[in-house]
């Protein structure tokens, strides 16, 4: 409101007499060069899995008996029990963000019931 006001009490803009025109100045010399190289995207390196992600891992014997008893990268355990939990309708029909433990899942989990992102901590402690 109170720019309204100022706005308002403003006489009107008057114009600028006109001005000659200054005498043109060559520009001045840059190196161009520095700024093209600084431009041009760096090029991509193909990505490397993790070494931590693809180091196998034994299973407790609670986690073979849903994986295997075979050493397995962290990656492929959460791969097989997700398999698993698919195989068995095993999440829950409302939200499924839930995975509803039978037995061998409650030894794992420790619970009745986890969701999915804590599930992969839950299994981390049962791999060596």
């Amino acid at each position: 409101m109170a720019t309204a006001k100022k706005a308002a009490k403003k006489p009107a803009a008057k114009k600028a007499p006109a001005k000659k025109p200054a005498a043109k100045k060559a520009p001045a010399k840059k190196p161009a060069a520095k700024k093209a190289a600084a431009k041009k995207p760096a090029a991509k390196k193909a990505r490397k899995p993790n070494a931590a992600f693809m180091k196998a891992l034994t299973p407790s014997a609670a986690l073979a008996s849903i994986v295997g008893d075979k050493p397995l990268p962290r990656t492929e355990v959460v791969k097989r029990l997700w398999d698993y939990i698919k195989k068995g309708k095993l999440q829950d029909a409302a939200n499924k963000r839930l995975i509803n433990a039978d037995e061998k899942l409650r030894q794992v989990f420790g619970k009745a019931q986890a969701t999915m992102f804590e599930m992969s901590g839950l299994v981390g402690k049962h791999l060596k």
